[in-house]
C-alpha cells in the first residue's frame, strides 16, 4: 500500500484498470489483519468489478499510516519511541597516523579510549591487522570501528577465497568506501586509515570519502603530530629512525591533547610482513 503511494502506482491507467474506484467499496472484497504480537501471513482472495482474480498476502500492518488512512477501523497509536537520545554528547578523542617511507610504512597510535572526559579504558588496540601486509589503523566510534574492522577483513578474506589471489590495497580502500557511502549523514563514525605493503596509505571515512597519500594523522591529536612530523620526516628515513619519529609524533600529540595518551601502538609493514612495535602499557599515566 505505501509503496503504491511513493511511486504514484495509482495514478497510472494500469492502476485505474486493475482497481477501479468501485473496487475499494466492493461488499464482496475482504480486508483482515493481525494484531502487533502475531507476524503470520493470511492469504485473501478477491475478485474485483472487472473479474480480474487477485490474490495478497497480507502481512500485519496495525500502525501503518497509509492503511488507516483507507480504513475506517480504529488503530491503537503507536507508543514507541522512534530515536533515542544520549542523556549527555559523548566526545571522542584519538591520535593515530601513518607515513610511508623508503623501508616501508608505518601505523601508529595511542591506546586511549576516551568518552568525554572519562578515559574508558588505556590499553586499547587502534590498529589491526587485517591480513599478513595490511594493517588499519582507526579512530571515531569504537563500537563502529571495530564492526567495520570485522566486515573488512571478512570481505577481504572471501575475495581471496574466491578468486585465489589477495585483494590489492586500493582494492580493499575501494571496497571499504562503497560499504560506507549508504551511512553517509548517518551517526556512524569510522575514519580508518588502510597502511599496506604495496607502499599504498589510503584514509576511508564514514561517509565513503577515500583520500591516498603519503602522510596521514587522524583524530584530536592529528594536529600536534603533524607538527613533528612536518618537520621530521623524509623518504630517506631508516626503519630505526621512522619507528622513532612516529612514536615521538604520538608521544608528543598525547601530552597536548586530553582525549589521546597511555602508550604507543606501532607496526612497521614491509615487504616480509607486518612487525609490532606494541609495548605492554603501564596504567600510571
Amino acid at each position: 500500500m505505501a509503496l503504491e503511494d511513493v511511486c504514484g502506482f495509482e495514478e497510472t491507467l494500469l492502476h485505474r484498470k486493475w482497481f477501479p474506484a468501485s473496487y475499494l467499496e466492493d461488499s464482496a472484497t475482504s480486508y483482515r489483519t493481525t494484531d502487533s504480537y502475531n507476524s503470520g501471513l493470511r492469504q485473501e482472495k478477491s475478485v474485483g468489478n472487472n473479474g480480474t482474480p487477485l490474490h495478497f498476502l497480507m502481512p500485519a500492518l496495525p500502525y501503518s499510516t497509509t492503511f488507516n488512512r483507507r480504513r475506517s477501523f480504529p488503530v491503537p497509536p503507536a507508543n514507541h519511541s522512534v530515536t533515542v537520545r544520549r542523556p549527555f554528547p559523548l566526545s571522542h578523542g584519538t591520535t593515530t597516523l601513518g607515513f610511508i617511507f623508503q623501508g616501508g610504512v608505518i601505523a601508529a597510535a595511542d591506546t586511549r579510549a576516551s568518552a568525554g572526559g572519562l578515559v574508558a579504558c588505556p590499553a586499547v588496540h587502534k590498529i589491526t591487522p587485517i591480513h599478513s601486509h595490511l594493517v588499519v589503523t582507526s579512530s571515531g566510534s569504537g563500537a563502529d570501528c571495530m564492526l567495520w574492522e570485522r566486515i573488512l577483513a571478512r570481505e577481504i578474506r572471501l575475495y581471496q577465497l574466491r578468486h585465489r589471489r589477495r585483494l590489492s590495497i586500493r582494492g580493499a580502500a575501494k571496497l571499504l568506501s562503497f560499504m560506507l557511502h549508504p551511512f553517509k549523514g548517518t551517526e556512524v563514525c569510522v575514519a580508518l586509515t588502510l597502511c599496506g605493503w604495496d607502499k599504498e596509505l589510503i584514509y576511508v571515512c564514514s561517509d565513503g570519502a577515500r583520500l591516498q597519500g603519503d602522510v596521514f594523522s587522524v583524530g584530536s591529536g592529528s594536529p600536534y603530530a603533524y607538527g613533528v612530523l612536518d618537520r621530521e620526516l623524509r623518504w630517506t628515513l631508516s626503519k630505526d629512525e621512522a619507528v622513532s619519529l612516529a612514536r615521538e609524533a604520538v608521544f608528543r600529540a598525547t601530552h597536548r591533547d586530553a582525549y589521546s595518551g597511555n602508550n604507543v601502538d606501532l607496526f612497521l609493514i614491509t615487504a616480509k610482513g607486518w612487525i609490532s612495535y606494541y609495548t605492554k602499557p603501564s596504567y600510571s599515566d
